[in-house]
C-alpha cells in the first residue's frame, strides 16, 4: 500500500493526502488523493472505522479536511 505523504489526525479523525501518478500514451500526470477516516472504539474495545460523524467530530473532520484541501489545492505550484 501507498504511504501518505501527510496525515492530519487531530483526535478520532484524519486525511491523508496520496500523490497519484498515472499515465496516458505519452502523457504522465501527478494529482493528489485524500481519505477520510473516523475511528471509534467498538463494544468490545476494538478500533473501528466509521463514515458516519456524532455532531462533535464535525469540526474535526472540517479541519482535517481543509488542512488536506490546502496541501492538494492551495500549497500546489500548479493551481496558483
Amino acid at each position: 500500500m501507498a504511504q501518505p505523504e501527510i496525515v492530519f489526525r487531530p483526535g478520532r479523525c484524519s486525511a491523508a493526502v496520496f500523490q497519484n501518478e498515472s499515465k496516458r500514451g505519452e502523457d504522465a500526470f501527478t494529482g493528489k488523493s485524500v481519505a477520510f477516516q473516523h475511528l471509534y472504539r467498538g463494544k468490545i474495545g476494538e478500533w473501528q472505522n466509521s463514515d458516519s460523524l456524532r455532531a462533535n467530530d464535525i469540526p474535526k473532520a472540517v479541519l482535517v479536511l481543509n488542512k488536506a484541501y490546502n496541501v492538494c489545492y492551495v500549497s500546489s505550484p500548479r493551481r496558483r
